[in-house]
């Protein structure tokens, strides 16, 4: 059975505008306009979408924080909003923005301290602290107050909080946000091991799509409050990223160069790029033909940005 299940879900807020200098009036606003999806066990699955799309208050519906205006949702096979206590104990929850650790506490004593909260056993917590202190290379700053920290540690010891109780589902809502590139690949690499030996099904939220493509082949694109597409990362690159570009170093400068089924739309010195379609042609066939009329040094195929195919898929679903 799948761990999460949305059928229909759908959330509205009451919000007051103004309606003139001193009149206001009550409006509905759709947050999530149903929302159908099922995740299932040991998946990691992006969950994106632009500012305002729905991304986080479907998370705090997931987790029990909101309850839905309409729909059904189960997690683990329990109710969030019914049952928040009990399905706390089975997930866990990162939020960027946000920590769950105690500000004014060295590291060591918030982890001591979500022992107590998840009622998690001595001997079990001790195994899974040394496993992630190991994997994350918290080590060095266990005894350091978590307001002394940067970022980039902070976050790692809050990804050990989510985990330390040994969650069945871990909900990620901008994990990297922020990060520098070293503290990224820290933490990518750690999910993915999480991911594969755990077992631990993981729902992850970004604006950082590079986080996406490392760590999940599938995705779900939401905006506006509706799934507009739910399948392969590959899937959505091919449906609507079929411009590709391949990238010449030629021996020397030279004019742009004329290649069926290309066209050069750069050139900086010896360097061309050149643009074509994988529907008209290949890119093997492609170098073929560069290669033929051409004295090239270095070739590089460069696929379309994913920023670029959501940004396309937006635009698809708005028409």
């Amino acid at each position: 059975m799948p761990l999460i299940e949305l059928d229909e879900v759908r959330k509205t807020f009451v919000v007051s505008r103004a309606a003139g200098r001193v009149r206001r009036r009550r409006e509905a606003v759709h947050a999530v306009a149903g929302i159908s999806f099922t995740v299932g066990a040991g998946e990691m699955v992006g969950y994106i979408g632009p500012n305002g799309a729905g991304k986080s208050t479907t998370i705090k519906m997931l987790t029990g924080i909101l309850v839905p205006s309409g729909g059904h949702i189960r997690v683990a096979g329990l109710d969030p909003s019914r049952r928040r206590v009990e399905l706390a104990r089975r997930i866990g929850v990162v939020f960027g923005q946000r920590t769950q650790l105690w500000w004014d506490l060295p590291l060591r004593d918030s982890f001591d301290l979500l022992r107590y909260v998840y009622r998690v056993p001595a001997r079990r917590h001790a195994e899974n602290l040394a496993g992630f202190v190991d994997l994350l290379d918290l080590g060095p700053f266990l005894d350091t107050p978590v307001r002394q920290l940067s970022l980039g540690q902070r976050m790692r010891g809050d990804l050990t909080a989510a985990l330390l109780h040994d969650p069945e589902i871990v909900y990620l809502d901008e994990p990297t946000i922020g990060l520098d590139v070293v503290s990224k690949a820290h933490v990518r690499d750690f999910l993915t091991r999480v991911n594969a030996e755990r077992g631990t099904t993981v729902l992850l939220t970004t604006h950082d799509l590079s986080d996406i493509e490392r760590l999940c082949r599938r995705v779900m694109i939401i905006d506006h409050g509706r799934l507009l597409y739910d399948g392969g990362l590959e899937a959505v690159r091919a449906r609507l990223g079929g411009e590709r570009t391949l990238v010449v170093d030629l021996e020397e400068p030279a004019a742009p160069l004329v290649v069926a089924g290309a066209t050069v739309v750069r050139t900086d010195g010896p360097r061309q790029w050149l643009r074509f379609h994988r529907g008209e042609i290949s890119a093997a066939e492609l170098v073929g033909r560069v290669m033929a009329t051409s004295r090239v040094v270095d070739l590089a195929i460069e696929e379309p940005d994913i920023e670029e195919v959501v940004r396309r898929l937006y635009l698809e679903g708005q028409t």
